[in-house]
């Protein structure tokens, strides 16, 4: 028994106890006690740990933003309480001298803080809930892990830092639609622009265009300009004056704003082109001028692809070096001498008033520093500019006088940088052109070209003042000097190629047209070289001048590969035949049918006793035989003297305003006699008709071909065909034709057309 008490109150068979007694527990707990007591001495005593560093390190658990982690940072990150986060502004400095290298690098690391807080909480969550019974565990892992997700999302939507894609959006959104430029900002702009002196050669486009692009109306108001003889383009193969034309403010047409575009003046263009690029126009001095003349432009240019094109320039194909060469061109231009200098601010002044549209204003502030500085050369120039402008305004000859003879004093002045003269003579010559003062224009050229003896662009521009005044020969030897001193230009090998082919030498002309449209040189995309060089081909045989028809078509040229005129009105019904009818001018058939013997005999009249009236077709239009014509209208003008010799003929059609007004066309008797060949050609306008009455008609050998139609006249019957197609003619017959021709306006031209139209 004793056995047994012994062992139930935890004896052993031994004897010897199982485990400590009382006393002893708390013996051990005091000494342990007593040495974590020692031990928190030592470690502030001998301050063997860093508290700051340890509470700054905790500091990435402060949850509510309160510099401390505590119990309400253990809240929030057990998800039992909101995160609140202050606002803290943002210095707009700090924000803009960080770089995008620099945002980037900013945002990664707050990215990196970011996970490393979400590892380290996670792992002091599953630290607390192990230490939890085993009975809870489970429960509360669950739920504080649905807390978190919440609270990720809450964070990813919250507090995630955006990434620069996400800034660059938000500024984007922030930007407004329409940014209006600060007034300071303008002012800046405007000072720039002044600074780098951009002046507009041309503040208006002219009412009549002196530039090489016949992509726009152009016309011939020269009163003795040959009529077109049936044909091609009034004198074109020989004078190229009939393809220039000049006006003044005393025409009687509506001004008509024609665009403008690529031209040879290049020198002068290449000194603005930078200028331009970095500002614009403040106001556009034609807004003080409305044409109310329908737009007369040239169809309309059709969609290019010239991928597989082999007679495409280098202006389709521009290489690098191209382009290199002509950034060197881009020079910022030097208007102003040192003592303009001194006075900029009140020359930006003036020109500031010139911009605005002030024009008034402007020549009087221009004219004040003329006064008071009269050796300043781009006060004197500004003056000049605002006359310019001025003149367009009031349209007056008298004022555009003034503003060429300020131009010329410009350039007598001491000191003046060559940027100025080159603008000043530049824009001399073309208003005096403007006026119809070629050989004053060609005076003003060859300035330029003495004080500019290297720059073969100004050459190119004195070849063309020949050429304006119908002297082709100067022109040519102008030409064959640009091109041996610079080979490849190809402005001056298409006007070469232009004069070859008006002394008659079709094939020397060929390669000279060819060569110079495929440099795509400035000046050079013009519809009167595609027109040449096709009709050179063709002269030659070759079946690729329509190759070159429809290139120019394509460039927008010409209406078509048949139709082929350069002074068109667009949007006008094109067919190569017509019908009375059709043209509404039955009246003038019915006269012209029922009185052709009246007409006829006039004629034969004249041919009998005064042959001289009829002169040779002089345009080059003939592969061979002869041909002539007695011409009664031209232009809409009436010769009086001829039409003494064809009284009855004359009276008759002074009835029909719709022929004798047709400012571009004529009314004339034409004999072919037998042998005769016309080579294909196209007149120079699509707002005419052609009517032919035949008078003296073999019975065979006569025939004419309009686009792909032929047709042969019958006397007393009209044709009537729109020789703005391509059309050619045959006289193999045995006896001479005499036909009678009537020029007509083109029906649906409107009055205020009629009336305005320039006379070709």
């Amino acid at each position: 028994m004793a056995d047994d008490t012994e062992t139930k109150h935890g004896g052993s068979k031994n004897g010897k106890k199982e485990g400590l007694s009382g006393s002893s527990f708390f013996t051990w707990f005091m000494v342990i006690a007593l040495l974590g007591v020692w031990t928190s001495v030592a470690v502030v005593w001998f301050e063997l740990v860093d508290y700051e560093e340890v509470l700054g390190k905790l500091g990435i658990y402060d949850a509510d933003g309160d510099g401390d982690f505590d119990v309400e940072d253990a809240k929030v990150l057990l998800g039992l309480k909101e995160r609140s986060v202050p606002a803290q502004p943002t210095s707009p400095e700090s924000e803009e001298t960080i770089q995008p290298a620099e945002k980037s690098y900013v945002e990664s690391e707050h990215k990196n803080a970011d996970v490393e807080l979400e590892e380290e909480i996670q792992s002091v969550l599953q630290e607390a809930l192990h230490s939890q019974p085993g009975g809870r565990h489970e429960d509360v892992d669950e739920s504080v892990n649905d807390q978190w997700q919440v609270k990720e999302e809450i964070h990813g939507e919250t507090f995630e830092t955006p990434t620069t894609d996400d800034l660059l959006r938000e500024l984007e959104n922030e930007m407004p639609e329409a940014y209006e430029t600060p007034d300071s900002v303008q002012k800046d702009a405007d000072l720039l622009a002044d600074d780098l002196q951009a002046m507009e050669p041309e503040p208006y486009e002219a009412p009549v265009s002196y530039e090489h692009d016949m992509d726009v109306e152009k016309t011939v108001s020269d009163p003795e300009a040959p009529g077109d003889s049936d044909l091609m383009l009034e004198d074109a193969t020989e004078h190229y004056t009939e393809d220039r034309v000049h006006g003044d403010y005393n025409e009687d047409h509506e001004p008509k704003h024609e665009k403008k575009t690529e031209t040879q003046d290049t020198a002068v263009e290449d000194l603005l082109e930078e200028v331009n690029e970095a500002t614009e126009p403040e106001s556009k001095h034609t807004e003080d001028v409305v044409s109310t003349e329908p737009e007369e432009s040239e169809m309309p240019v059709q969609a290019e692809d010239y991928s597989n094109d082999d007679l495409v320039g280098k202006s389709e194909k521009e290489t690098e070096q191209d382009k290199t060469e002509k950034a060197k061109k881009k020079k910022k231009p030097k208007l102003l001498n040192k003592f303009d200098k001194t006075i900029k601010a009140e020359l930006d002044a003036a020109e500031k008033l010139r911009k605005k549209g002030k024009v008034e204003e402007a020549l009087r502030a221009f004219e004040a520093l003329v006064n008071q500085y009269p050796q300043s050369p781009r006060a004197r120039y500004g003056k000049a500019q605002s006359e310019d402008d001025l003149a367009e305004k009031m349209r007056s000859n008298e004022m555009l006088q003034k503003a060429i003879n300020t131009y010329d004093e410009v350039v007598s002045l001491p000191n003046v940088p060559s940027d100025l003269i080159k603008l000043s003579l530049k824009r001399e010559a073309d208003r005096q052109q403007f006026l119809g003062r070629m050989r004053g224009s060609l005076v003003t050229l060859q300035k330029l070209v003495h004080l500019f003896p290297s720059d073969t662009s100004f050459k190119n521009d004195l070849g063309v003042g020949y050429l304006l005044i119908g002297d082709n020969s100067n022109a040519k030897k102008v030409y064959e000097e640009v091109l041996s001193l610079a080979p490849n230009d190809g402005f001056a090998k298409v006007h070469y190629g232009f004069i070859l082919k008006a002394e008659n030498k079709i094939a020397e002309s060929i390669p000279y047209l060819k060569e110079g449209l495929e440099s795509g040189d400035p000046g050079t995309n013009d519809g009167r070289f595609y027109f040449h060089l096709g009709d050179a081909l063709q002269r030659m045989g070759d079946k690729e001048a329509y190759k070159w028809y429809e290139l120019g078509y394509q460039r927008g040229h010409f209406a078509s590969v048949w139709q082929r005129s350069l002074y068109n009105v667009k949007g006008l019904k094109a067919q190569p035949w017509w019908t009375a009818r059709e043209t509404g001018y039955t009246e003038l058939v019915k006269s012209l049918e029922k009185n052709w013997k009246l007409i006829r005999d006039e004629g034969l009249a004249v041919m009998d006793k005064k042959r001289s009236l009829f002169l040779p077709e002089d345009e080059n239009l003939r592969e061979k035989g002869d041909w002539s014509q007695f011409t009664l209208w031209q232009q809409g003008r009436k010769n009086e003297n001829a039409c003494k010799s064809v009284p009855k003929t004359c009276a008759l059609l002074e009835r029909f305003p719709e022929a004798t007004g047709c400012r571009r066309g004529q009314i004339k008797y034409s004999i072919m006699h037998p042998g005769t060949h016309v080579w294909p050609h196209t007149g120079p306008t699509n707002c005419r008709l052609r009517m032919h009455l035949g008078l003296v008609i073999p019975k065979e050998g006569c025939r004419i071909r309009c686009a792909q139609e032929n047709r042969t006249w019958e006397e007393g019957k009209v044709l009537i065909f729109d020789d703005s197609f391509e059309h050619e003619v045959w006289q193999d017959a045995e006896n001479y034709r005499l036909i009678f021709i009537v020029d007509v306006w083109h029906p649906e031209l409107t009055a205020q057309q009629r009336r305005t139209l320039p006379a070709i």
